[in-house]
């Protein structure tokens, strides 16, 4: 099972009924594309979506020992689980989980996963931990926008704010992770042929080149690619004067791929 591709569902323990429905169906229908669902095994969000996901494959990531059902509300799911998908954990067996658990937790539900949906979860949630674990590991964020007026939508519409991918449904989710297969197809056959000899630009060239870079972005973000086919440079100097942007803190990466001003 940890050979096929993974997408992460977390979300708010008290999450709402319409939350928990949209996502069960999200689930169901992101399996039966091929993906194997992770979560975290937590109440609400979490044990729809394993539940969502037994028959196409379901991995549960748990905060305490692999033998260590939490919450014990589970324990059916967990048998479930330990025979029709797979339950992992990082922690010794028998450890009790706490909260410092959660965190190193969540980090592997993101690390496991293409990408991660975040269905409701409020501001100082665990989800928002792995969202932002998910951008640190390079992977792509997705969030359900929700009413102003619930808490639990604070931290998708901010998420969504920041650059992750407004989800509506299952076919936002798979057009997205298929546009994501197909750049690394790509990536493969370019790895094909012959590496070209890099050229290497320095000093004063550099410096036009990140000039030129910095005058084109903007606080809105933007799709890396976009920007590349925006400028004359090599696609090498585009990335590396980026980077050093980024080191000097005047831009920030985003989800998707996308850069814009600090």
């Amino acid at each position: 099972m940890l050979q096929k591709d993974c997408f992460a569902i977390v979300g708010a323990r008290n999450a709402s009924a319409a939350g928990m429905n949209l996502a069960q169906r999200i689930a169901e229908e992101v399996g039966q594309a091929g993906y194997v669902i992770t979560s975290g095994m937590a109440r609400g969000i979490d044990g729809v979506v394993h539940k969502a996901a037994l028959a196409t494959g379901t991995i549960a990531v748990l905060a305490g020992g692999v033998d260590v059902i939490y919450p014990q509300q589970h324990r059916d799911l967990y048998a479930q689980l330990c025979e029709m998908g797979l339950v992992v954990s990082e922690m010794p067996l028998g450890t009790q989980p706490q909260a410092r658990h959660f965190p190193r937790r969540n980090r592997i539900i993101s690390g496991l996963s293409l990408g991660t949906l975040v269905t409701e979860a409020t501001y100082k949630s665990g989800s928002l931990i792995t969202a932002r674990q998910a951008l640190e590991q390079g992977r792509e964020v997705f969030a359900i926008p929700g009413s102003p007026l619930d808490p639990r939508a604070k931290g998708p519409n901010e998420l969504i704010r920041q650059g992750a991918v407004l989800t509506e449904s299952a076919s936002d989710i798979l057009q997205a992770l298929n546009n994501m297969r197909q750049r690394r197809i790509s990536d493969t056959q370019l790895n094909l042929f012959e590496e070209a000899p890099v050229k290497e630009t320095e000093g004063p060239e550099m410096d036009k080149i990140r000039h030129k870079i910095h005058d084109l972005l903007s606080h809105a973000p933007i799709d890396i690619d976009e920007l590349i086919r925006q400028t004359d440079f090599d696609v090498s100097d585009v990335l590396a004067a980026l980077l050093e942007l980024e080191l000097a803190g005047n831009v920030i990466r985003t989800s998707g791929n996308r850069v814009a001003l600090a």
